[in-house]
């Protein structure tokens, strides 16, 4: 059956995560829809993220100092200029975020509290009841959101295709994301941003939310979009590992503070990993951690000296997750592991926001703008999310001017969702989330990926007209292939078959869907 088409004059924004909500308000009093799986706040990465915003807002810091951490974190992967303008940026967003009412720390003479994470020359993160940031962010653009007339929120929708033509995209399907899905709705804009977040819910192991496993990424490369570095997945050293799913966060502020790792001989292995001990890029900490889990040596963080009755009330998320699984951080160390966290990677965005499709924006942790590289500096992933939802909204309004007058296209949609559909098959996507963490995990090897390889081509055959399942192995595969084609290790991507980096390989890495697919088809071939 054909799908309902509905024609607006609506920017169609995917995803009501920060970057979502930033640009929708930007992009005021032009008229949005915002399309959200859930009800605004419950299910998006931003308001799961603890630390904060890096910004360099007073001295001696600077961008300039800020912008240096970045391309040095990035381990030769980071775009200068890209970097440069991004950190320059910061303090204006710090500013009009708390002129909406976002209540950041301050100090008693009303400066900003200012925490110093991972490869951070200085402190610099901006952050909210200690490790709140997200959360009551999130809180303070929901409200405006609710408040702006031009903003129309579809909550309880899920995004499943991308409608493009001649290479330029049209418009967007769209599916009940309730549990028993529904026939798909055609929504025809003259623009569509993605803000869906990242791909780390692809992973067995991860702090993402349950929703976001890839899939906006995956949607562009379906249509024909470029991905770039697709490789570059960042483990969170520090996922609390209690069995939860996903994992608990326990925010890189904690290490900022003084909390250091112990193995559960007492051992405080980060020493002699790297001079700056706890407070080495994410890469570093990850695969020590790793290592020592491998080892069954119980990797956890002590914060007991650095902080003591502190953390309860300091960082009350990380003392919720303590308590429900019966840790009291005041007296014992913390349980930690490595959990996929972050994609650097993902649709190639330009300095404005643009996918390489015509008609198609991205901001957030689906873009793959060139500030991250290798390996994300803590904290500058909210940051990005808030320069480029701007910066798309504005290239919006310039490119894509409003219909004069009061047009009829610009009406708040009325969308019914007929019973049908087809909703992924959860044992296969949980076989997909086994693979990625057992192949394409923390280290990987070139047989482990062709394996990945081969088994996600196996788990897309069974349920090969599901647009969101194909929209998952999309990305995983993408993410995997790229992991083959870099025969190095750098930042995020540790290649035991190749254990270092590559001067010849210090550049960003670009793919369609079609080139993966074709080292998929390969693997394949090889393993018959």
């Amino acid at each position: 059956m054909d799908s309902v088409v509905i024609q607006t004059d609506r920017i169609v924004i995917v995803g009501a995560g920060l970057g979502g909500l930033y640009a929708a308000l930007s992009l005021a009093p032009r008229p949005v829809l915002m399309i959200s799986p859930e009800t605004l706040g419950t299910g998006a990465s931003s308001a799961w993220a603890q630390g904060g915003v890096a910004a360099a807002i007073e001295a001696p810091d600077s961008p300039a100092a800020h912008a240096r951490d970045t391309v040095r974190a990035g381990a030769g992967t980071v775009d200068p200029d890209v970097a440069a303008r991004v950190t320059a940026a910061a303090a204006d967003h710090i500013a009009g975020l708390s002129a909406l009412g976002t209540p950041f720390d301050r100090d008693a003479e009303g400066h900003y509290v200012l925490s110093r994470e991972a490869a951070h020359s200085m402190a610099r993160v901006v952050r909210v009841q200690g490790d709140q940031a997200g959360h009551q962010i999130m809180r303070t653009l929901i409200d405006t959101v609710r408040a702006t007339p031009s903003i129309q929120v579809i909550e309880g929708a899920m995004a499943t295709t991308l409608e493009a033509s001649g290479g330029a995209v049209t418009g967007v399907r769209v599916q009940s994301s309730a549990d028993g899905g529904s026939e798909e709705i055609c929504i025809r804009a003259p623009a569509v941003l993605l803000a869906g977040g990242g791909s780390a819910g692809l992973y067995a192991l991860t702090t993402n939310p349950p929703r976001v496993r890839g899939q906006v990424i995956g949607m562009a490369a379906r249509a024909g979009a470029m991905i770039s570095d697709a490789e570059f997945v960042q483990f969170h050293p520090t996922a609390i590992d209690t069995g939860e799913d996903p994992a608990p966060l326990a925010t890189e502020a904690l290490r900022g503070e003084g909390a250091i790792l112990v193995n559960r001989h007492g051992t405080r292995f980060m020493l002699d990993a790297h001079p700056d001990a706890e407070l080495a890029p994410r890469d570093v900490v990850a695969r020590a951690i790793f290592a020592q889990a491998q080892a069954g040596n119980r990797p956890m963080l002590d914060t007991r000296a650095a902080l003591g009755a502190r953390i309860k009330t300091q960082f009350p998320a990380v003392a919720s997750a303590c308590a429900r699984a019966g840790i009291d951080p005041e007296v014992d160390p913390i349980p930690v592991s490595a959990a996929a966290h972050y994609h650097m990677g993902g649709i190639d965005t330009d300095a404005r926001g643009r996918a390489s499709l015509d008609g198609l924006w991205v901001c957030g942790e689906a873009s793959a703008t060139g500030l991250h590289g290798a390996n994300r500096l803590a904290s500058n992933g909210l940051l990005e999310a808030l320069v480029y939802a701007r910066t798309a909204a504005q290239d919006i309004c310039d490119t894509r001017p409003a219909p004069a007058g009061d047009a009829p296209g610009a009406a708040p949609l009325a969308i019914s969702f007929a019973p049908g559909g087809e909703l992924p098959d959860p044992a296969l996507v949980a076989e997909l989330r086994r693979t990625m963490t057992a192949h394409v995990g923390v280290t990987r090897t070139e047989s482990g990926l062709m394996q990945a390889l081969q088994r996600i081509a196996a788990i897309e055959a069974q349920q090969p007209t599901c647009a969101t399942l194909l929209n998952m192995t999309a990305t995983a595969t993408i993410i995997t292939a790229s992991a083959l084609v870099r025969r190095e290790s750098r930042g995020g991507h540790w290649r035991e078959d190749f254990p270092h980096a590559d001067p010849a390989l210090a550049h960003r890495s670009h793919m369609t869907l079609q080139e993966a697919l074709a080292l998929r088809a390969r693997a394949v071939e090889e393993s018959q």
